[in-house]
């Protein structure tokens, strides 16, 4: 069965970065776009950042020139990088493929956490 393993969470300040990184079990996922999603206490999974197999890229509004999305298809692993992150960004966040038919169970997550 796929797996996905996201890591590369923590606490930060207002205004730091973190680098997100999510590993498939297997190379399914090299051909599949992906997204990073994140779901904060009490809302819903939402969708920040997504990224085609040929590395076209589109993101949410509110991480629009603060986020970077990437993959690396021969380490079957997305990125990503995070800068000027607000108190608004903390959530804990998941990789999936984009589209819901090609979906694997969602993984544990990576907590971000941004406090001063």
């Amino acid at each position: 069965q796929v797996q996905v393993v996201e890591s590369g969470g923590g606490l930060v300040q207002p205004g730091g970065s973190l680098r997100l990184a999510c590993a498939d079990s297997t190379s399914i996922f090299s051909s599949y776009a992906m997204g990073w999603y994140r779901q904060a206490p009490g809302k819903q999974r939402e969708l920040v950042a997504s990224i085609t197999s040929g590395g076209s890229t589109n993101y949410a509004d509110s991480v629009k020139g603060r986020f970077t999305i990437s993959r690396d298809n021969a380490k079957n692993t997305v990125y990503l990088q995070m800068n000027s992150l607000k108190p608004e960004d903390t959530a804990v966040y998941y990789c999936n493929a984009l589209s819901p038919l090609r979906r694997v169970p969602w993984g544990q997550g990576t907590q971000v956490t941004v406090s001063s």
